[in-house]
């Protein structure tokens, strides 16, 4: 095979052979490849005429039988360095073999050889092109942005080369490419914002690129030279990936021709150690730059990279400053102890600037709230399971959510954008911001989809031949979700998971707090239950000798533990409101002093207390009025127990008891629960005061409740208008039991003490027709059996809950409400369907007062 015809077989599978290997060079220079021992093993065609040597170079030659020594010196010192390195060396006017013919070389190495690239030198232009690079170095410092600095840049490396038009070229995320500066002649055409396909940069095209930064083709239209021989003895081509002279595809040739250009330049842009874009120089007619001033353009550009990764690194930072102020605004903002779901409002404030967008929606716990332009919760959580595939720590993004999960379809008609952030591990939760629809339109550089056709040379294809502005209207995408975006998003899912952390640990607080209380609780109920015991057993052996039959007997007893049960009710039910502090004494006065409670003489104004210190002073209270009736002053027939309620003037609650003509008094000689209670809760949990003084002639006790905790009762409402509302109440309670005889009351409770109390509260109402049930099977069966006029649903029953049995009545809406003995519960079970929360224990009137409401809504209606 002739040479000639391997050049035109190279020519012809050059697009299925990559560029390095194609083994051509351009013809303004030569090379020579030299083996570890300088023999000469390729080189180029025209290498004689270039070099004008005395004898041809020959493969196989000695290049010392060539070059003169102090050249072969020089080059044999530059390929080392360049070999350790992995960089091209240069050499600028170096006479060869003592001709006085300088010329300039590019030295590097790859394989087992070390390339030699030879081009006459231009003389006498070297300090001109380096003493040019300063001041247009300190141009582009004078730029603010990125943007500037591009546009700047062109408009310097244009005035630098003389080319006819110098473009910033940047690459998308999809690997398009975007003139975004440009600097031109005034007669030609504009680029600017012309976008061009991936496919116009082929992948090998680009990995070269990254290897070797600066590409010149000084005339499009000449003849490539190609190397002697093809390939080494073993049958590789020579890698001429670093060339400075390799030619260049003949389809980029092509490409070219068809764009009317007669000599193209193209420098890398390299930030962060990635291919960001390109300098892309075209000029009309043929033109060769000389080394020296390629070498300066190519430092130029490097310059310029660092320029620009610096103006972007200073854009990320200001992008990171803005997410501190968002991080340290939400930490601020948010709301102690509630969910992320609680404050959506918050979060979208404070993004409002930084991220625009058009809804956003938390997805926490199950839990899913939106504002804005959002799918609904049925369409999020059928995209739940694919997010749950994506890493923990990555968070979601695309301009066409569809494209990535096909169930985002059906909400594409509100949003087609998302960027979605994972704000925890287990279970996956999500805050996600929303972006509708934006109509687009993109102009590209030629119909993007007919990149190619078949060419003249068989098979091999032949670039796009037009170059006019081709617009595509792009429709499904929303506007791209920026870096700056992006970095300030990852941000906010740092701010988000401290904020889930935090109210995590709030949680586990409370949590602590609560098996501390309970312990308390249960300490508690085991001293208050034997108190009980005993006092009933008392009440019990002294109503022996007062009763005079059965059923007299029956009455004194049942009287006596209902008082002792409204006492009891007081230290419960009272915790969700301020309660009348005077109420509270004259219950535990009646419970545990029958027959003696005109001997409790209360004066001064009343208080009303806030349930966390209502407690606490019941509780005091209680053991108080317990000691006098079993060893004070009410203990016998004689004593008497005065209490005065006052504010101090600082409207702390003072409370000064008094106890006269009792026994006589000792101080305990065992401190009991009960003591403690007296003496220790109020300044322990309250931070009040506790002064108990045991004197001979009776008990004297002063206690002090911060202000914070009580207020002066209003005036009291007369006592006939009180019992006027109570006995309304009772007609209307009573007047609607009588209307709905034929459909059953459905109590839910899986206690059966309680269940038969509460079904005698209702008969004692009015409701004949009472069903009790202690399980959701059985409840749902009676519901399905007779639909019931109104129910009471214990909410915890057993192991379960009785939300199936709330679903069910809401169905049928069939009012009901709720009742625990959790008073934390209250909250979250008051926002469900039920008309209210019951605390237990309730009475008869709390009963009497719901049917009233039912009775007035019916007649309302």
């Amino acid at each position: 095979m002739n040479v000639e015809t391997s050049y035109e077989v190279d020519l012809t599978s050059c697009d299925r052979e990559p560029i390095h290997q194609l083994g051509l060079i351009q013809d303004f220079g030569a090379l020579i490849a030299v083996t570890s021992d300088w023999n000469v093993a390729f080189k180029s065609r025209n290498c004689h005429e270039v070099l004008g040597l005395r004898k041809p170079v020959e493969i196989g030659d000695r290049l010392a039988d060539h070059f003169s020594a102090a050249a072969l010196e020089s080059l044999r010192r530059h390929a080392g360095d360049a070999g350790k390195l992995g960089v091209v060396e240069r050499l600028f006017g170096i006479d060869l073999d003592e001709s006085g013919r300088p010329f300039d070389i590019a030295v590097h190495s790859t394989g087992p050889y070390n390339i030699i690239e030879i081009e006459p030198s231009d003389t006498g232009a070297g300090i001109e092109y380096t003493a040019a690079l300063r001041p247009m170095v300190e141009r582009l410092q004078h730029t603010t942005s990125a943007k500037d600095l591009c546009e700047e840049a062109a408009t310097q490396l244009k005035r630098f080369l003389g080319f006819d038009r110098v473009m910033v070229y940047k690459f998308h995320p999809d690997e398009s490419g975007e003139v975004i500066a440009e600097a031109r002649e005034s007669h030609l055409d504009t680029f600017l914002s012309l976008r061009y396909p991936k496919t116009d940069i082929p992948q090998q095209a680009r990995r070269l690129y990254r290897t070797n930064l600066f590409r010149i083709i000084s005339d499009v239209n000449a003849e490539p030279v190609p190397l002697e021989p093809r390939t080494a003895l073993g049958g590789d081509p020579l890698d001429l990936s670093k060339s400075t002279l390799r030619a260049v595809s003949p389809i980029h040739i092509e490409y070219l021709q068809n764009m009317g250009v007669g000599a193209s330049l193209s420098i890398s842009i390299i930030v962060e150690g990635k291919l960001w874009g390109l300098f892309a120089c075209h000029h009309y007619s043929a033109r060769r730059l000389p080394f020296k001033q390629r070498t300066a353009a190519e430092l130029f550009s490097q310059l310029f990279s660092l320029q620009l990764e610096i103006a972007i690194m200073a854009a990320g930072n200001a992008a990171k400053e803005r997410a501190r102020d968002l991080h340290d605004r939400l930490m601020s903002q948010l709301i102690g102890g509630s969910s992320l779901a609680d404050n959506l409002e918050v979060i979208e404030n404070a993004l409002a600037k930084l991220i625009p967008h058009d809804g956003l929606s938390a997805y926490i716990n199950g839990e899913y709230r939106s504002r804005g332009a959002a799918p609904n919760e049925e369409e999020f959580r059928a995209l739940v399971p694919a997010l749950n595939t994506s890493s923990t720590s990555s968070i979601v993004h695309s301009d066409a959510l569809a494209d990535l999960i096909p169930k985002a379809q059906a909400f594409a008609g509100r949003v087609v954008g998302a960027l979605i952030i994972p704000v925890s591990r287990r279970p996956r939760d999500y805050v996600t911001l929303w972006r509708r629809e934006l109509q687009q339109t993109v102009t590209w550089a030629g119909n993007p989809e007919k990149v190619a056709t078949i060419g003249p040379n068989g098979d091999r294809l032949t670039p796009r031949k037009s170059f006019a502005a081709w617009q595509e209207s792009v429709s499904g995408r929303s506007a791209d979700w920026s870096q700056e975006e992006l970095g300030i998003a990852e941000r906010l899912r740092v701010t988000l998971l401290e904020v889930i952390l935090r109210v995590t640990d709030e949680q586990v607080q409370e949590r602590a707090r609560a098996q501390e209380r309970q312990e308390l609780l249960i300490a508690e109920l085991n001293h208050r239950v034997r108190n009980i015991l005993t006092l009933i057993r008392s009440l019990i052996g002294q109503s022996k000798g007062e009763a005079k039959s059965i059923d007299q007997f029956a009455d004194l007893i049942g009287g006596r533990i209902r008082a002792l049960a409204m006492a009891h009710d007081h230290i419960t039910r009272e915790n969700w409101a301020s309660a009348s502090l005077v109420e509270l004494l004259k219950s535990e006065a009646e419970a545990y002093l029958v027959g003696k409670a005109n001997r409790v003489n209360i004066t001064g104004e009343d208080a009303l207390v806030n349930p966390e210190a209502y407690t606490v002073l019941a509780l005091v209270v209680h053991e108080m009025m317990t000691n006098s009736a079993k060893y004070g002053s009410l203990c016998d027939s004689s004593g008497s127990l005065d209490i005065e309620i006052s504010f101090t003037e600082h409207r702390d609650l003072a409370i000064a008891w008094r106890e006269h003509g009792g026994p006589p008094v000792k101080a305990p000689t065992r401190r009991g629960f009960g003591s403690t209670i007296i003496e220790k809760s109020i300044p322990f949990e309250l931070k009040g005061n506790a002064d108990v003084r045991y004197k001979l002639s009776g008990l004297e006790a002063d206690f002090v409740i911060p202000s914070r905790f009580a207020e002066a009762a209003p005036d009291e409402q007369p006592a006939t208008q009180g019992q006027a509302e109570a006995e309304a109440e009772r007609v209307a309670a009573e007047d609607f039991a009588e209307d709905e005889t034929d459909r059953p009351v459905l109590v839910v409770e899986d206690s059966m003490i309680i269940a038969m109390d509460a079904e005698e509260m209702l008969r004692q109402i009015g409701f004949s027709n009472v069903v009790v049930a202690s399980s959701t099977e059985t409840a749902l069966a009676e519901i399905a059996k007779k639909e019931p006029i109104l129910a009471l649903l214990d909410f915890n029953l057993g192991d379960g809950t009785s939300e199936a049995i709330a679903r069910k009545l809401t169905e049928r809406s069939v009012p009901f409400w709720f009742v625990t003995g959790y008073g934390d519960a209250v909250q979250q079970l008051s926002k469900s369907e039920a008309r209210g929360v019951l605390q237990k224990p309730y009475t008869r009137d709390d009963l009497q007062r719901l049917v009233s409401q039912l009775s007035q809504k019916r007649d309302g209606d």
